[in-house]
């Protein structure tokens, strides 16, 4: 395995992933339309997004089983600290728009 091949490939996956935090809806890049986040995102969209993942990162990328494990592996870890970021910070907002009108 070409791991510095794989982690570019993780990263442009990553990249193309977006998370439109204002209406709860997240796109990834093998998956059309949107997905709505919910309070259980690991058991809502993981299970969906790992059947389209193993047949994307074939077809665009070339790439194995092997290959697909590690960076699906990574990829998930991503994209839940993604979401936790994304979670944080539209609480934090929520928390200063509460705090300014106390």
């Amino acid at each position: 395995m070409n791991i510095k091949f794989l982690d570019k490939v993780y990263y442009q996956i990553l990249s193309e992933t977006r998370i439109i935090d204002d209406k709860g809806l997240i796109h990834f890049p093998f998956i059309l339309p949107y997905l709505r986040l919910n309070d259980n995102k690991d058991n809502f969209f993981f299970p969906l997004i790992n059947q389209r993942f193993y047949p994307h990162c074939k077809d665009v990328y070339s790439l194995n089983k092997e290959e697909t494990d590690y960076i699906w592996g990574k990829y998930k870890e991503g994209i839940t600290t993604l979401i936790n970021d994304k979670d944080t910070s539209h609480q934090e907002k929520r928390m200063m728009i509460h705090n300014s009108r106390s």
